[in-house]
């Protein structure tokens, strides 16, 4: 695996968190890194990554920062409420978002003007762990679409396989014993050009999700050595929540904001 250096100086924050988490995920994993030179070295771009098990984001930290850039997460509002944590999130750069409100047009603008600054944004899609029973990619959100129209950066897919046995879904106890491999790969960059120069409606932005999720999906598909089902998982459609933990059956589904 070849490591690249930083494109620009870390800030402290994100100095912090490195010292903290880099050992620990050294020691607590194993990696096995594919493409990562894909990442585009330097200027705005997204990372598109399916979401298998809460501990993702220091996974795919861990990722992006080993192949020279800095990540900046869209992160759930929540994670901010935290004296601590939040202050930190926030000196790191991270993107607060109000999932499934009107507030999240903020998380929305603070990413086209982070992808303006030559910043690199990761998003997972899906808006939150995937609820097909089997762990493949389910229907994306439109938020990295939009983003990707807005600006015209290229969008890296990264599939990753592994997460899940370190922390399966909706669990609190890691198994970190035997010492669990992490795979991730990064593909080329989806081909959305087109639909950057056509008029942004809700079509296109649906034309470029789906793209979005079918390359994710096929890195998926290459690392699990296995065929992905050929309708996507809609939570909608099956009934399903769209945050939380949907198995829980003392919580109801979160109403819409009108």
């Amino acid at each position: 695996m070849r490591v690249r250096k930083l494109e620009r100086p870390r800030g402290w924050a994100i100095t912090v968190a490195a010292s903290i988490l880099k050992p620990t995920l050294l020691t607590a994993t194993s990696r096995t890194w594919i493409d990562g030179e894909k990442i585009p070295a330097t200027g705005g771009c997204i990372i598109a990554l399916n979401h298998i098990s809460h501990v993702d984001p220091l996974l795919s930290a861990h990722f992006v920062y080993d192949h020279g850039r800095v990540p900046r997460y869209l992160a759930k509002s929540g994670l901010f409420q935290n004296r601590y944590l939040g202050g930190l999130l926030s000196a790191a750069g991270q993107i607060p978002v109000e999932r499934l409100t009107r507030n999240a047009v903020g998380a929305y603008d603070a990413a086209v003007r982070a992808i303006g600054e030559g910043e690199c944004i990761v998003i997972y899609p899906e808006g939150t762990l995937t609820r097909d029973p089997h762990l493949w990619p389910m229907k994306g959100k439109t938020g990295a679409a939009r983003i990707a129209l807005a600006t015209g950066c290229p969008v890296i897919p990264v599939g990753q396989w592994g997460a899940h046995e370190v922390l399966p879904p909706y669990t609190k106890r890691p198994h970190l014993v035997p010492r669990k491999n992490i795979v991730m790969k990064a593909g080329d960059p989806v081909p959305l050009d087109d639909l950057v120069a056509a008029p942004h409606t809700p079509e296109t932005t649906a034309q470029a999700t789906e793209r979005i999720m079918t390359a994710i999906t096929a890195v998926v598909a290459d690392l699990r050595g296995e065929t992905p089902p050929t309708d996507r998982f809609d939570p909608r459609r099956s009934g399903v929540r769209e945050t939380g933990n949907p198995y829980d059956p003392h919580r109801t589904k979160r109403k819409r904001t009108r």
